[in-house]
């Protein structure tokens, strides 16, 4: 396998792949006992119009490649996921909601977090440089397969990337639990928005918090010092500005 490739694994992330266009897939290897499954001739054929090697192997070779028994039989040998440019999240109509994903270092919770915005329909995550590759089989089962879907972007910093949609219009908005910060239930998340999620040791720095036009504060249903996760942060913001944006356009 030539060093720039990369495994994909399970039905999800290899149709995922396929669909959105955000890699090139080389190959994909299905074990030949499912050579009769009709569940995948959806699959079949969509490699096939793609123009993609596809090839029944055995369940031994398939393993050679994966870590784990989650594959579900099914691989794929892919290119590195290409990025967007800031500028490309943004929505060509409709009020933007784009999502800055700082500092998250688990795969687990990467895969959770894009799984959710994905599925409360931001239009696209902003992460730092980091190479994900070694774990891309790993975050596309978790995820479902969204983070082949969902666009993504590069930004260097945090600041970097919320200095460029202010720039364009956006709300800087950020998850954090102070004196200042508004309880989200009462925060208008309509307008175009720009929201920082922040990782699991440093949250969202103070300097960015100074910054920030609507710092969110999630309430909670008792008492509870600690502050949610990533995951858990993403999923109620998320899900929350659907609800308003939903509602504000009926």
């Amino acid at each position: 396998m030539p060093p720039e490739c990369q495994i994909l694994e399970g039905y999800l992330s290899i149709r995922s792949a396929l669909e959105a266009g955000f890699r090139d897939v080389h190959q994909i290897l299905i074990d030949e006992s499912k050579r009769r499954d009709r569940r995948l001739r959806g699959l079949r054929r969509q490699a096939q119009a793609a123009g993609v090697a596809l090839s029944f192997v055995s369940r031994a070779d398939i393993e050679k490649s994966t870590s784990g028994n989650s594959h579900g039989g099914l691989i794929a040998r892919v290119g590195e996921r290409r990025f967007c440019q800031l500028e490309d999240l943004l929505p060509k109509a409709g009020a933007a909601f784009i999502v800055m994903l700082d500092g998250i270092e688990d795969p687990y919770n990467f895969a959770g977090a894009l799984r959710a915005l994905y599925a409360a329909g931001a239009n696209g995550a902003v992460l730092r440089p980091r190479n994900w590759s070694s774990a891309s089989a790993l975050v596309g089962r978790a995820s479902a397969g969204t983070i082949e879907r969902l666009p993504l972007a590069i930004a260097d910093t945090a600041a970097d990337a919320a200095k460029f949609y202010r720039a364009r219009g956006l709300a800087i908005a950020c998850a954090a639990k102070t004196e200042s910060s508004r309880s989200l239930y009462e925060a208008d998340l309509t307008p175009p928005l720009f929201l920082l999620i922040g990782g699991e040791k440093r949250g969202v720095t103070r300097s960015f918090l100074r910054c920030a036009d609507l710092p969110l504060r999630i309430p909670y249903g008792r008492d509870f010092e600690h502050s949610l996760g990533a995951v858990g942060a993403a999923s109620v913001i998320a899900f929350e500005a659907m609800r308003q944006r939903r509602c504000k356009s009926l």
